[in-house]
Parts: C-alpha cells; sequence; structure tokens
C-alpha cells in the first residue's frame, strides 16, 4: 500500500495527535504486520502520540489502554487518517 495523500505514517505524528489506522506499508515485513495487528494497530483503531523524545528515539503511542514504543523502521509503515485533535475534523 503506497502512502495515499490524505494520510500519515506513524511515525510522523507529533505529541498529542492521533489518527485512525488506515493500513499499512508494503516495505514491512508480513511478520510486523501482523505482530502489530496483534498489539492492536489494525486498520479502524485509533492511536495517539504520547511521546516522541527525538533524537532518533523510539516514540509512545497509545493504542486502545495500552502504551507502546516503536522506532522509525516500523512506525515509518502505519498509515493513518488523521483525526479531530490534530486536525480539527477528520480527514
Amino acid at each position: 500500500m503506497k502512502l495515499p495523500e490524505h494520510c500519515r505514517a506513524l511515525w510522523a505524528l507529533r505529541e498529542g495527535d492521533s489518527g485512525v489506522v488506515e493500513g499499512f506499508g508494503d516495505n514491512i515485513s508480513e511478520a510486523y504486520r501482523i505482530r502489530l495487528m496483534e498489539f492492536g494497530f489494525h486498520p479502524g483503531e485509533t492511536v495517539s502520540c504520547l511521546l516522541t523524545p527525538g533524537v532518533g528515539a523510539p516514540h509512545v503511542y497509545r493504542v486502545s489502554n495500552t502504551v507502546f514504543s516503536l522506532d522509525e523502521d516500523i512506525s515509518a509503515h502505519v498509515y493513518l487518517r488523521l483525526t479531530d485533535s490534530t486536525s480539527g475534523s477528520p480527514s
């Protein structure tokens, strides 16, 4: 799946941003995609960015009632449609 124009990669979210998972990039392995979905990162689920510490450090995300730390190698391939807290209305 190529990054649709209305989507943003999970890695690009800033603290306080949120979005709904739309899908995954073609370059992420099947094993990682399945594991992310087991964690709750499946299409239709809302994800919020809690922390972006900088200097390439993993970002911290909330999905459902769980918090995960993901690095850029993985989160750059999870695509989101931005929600109210980010853009003022669903995109």
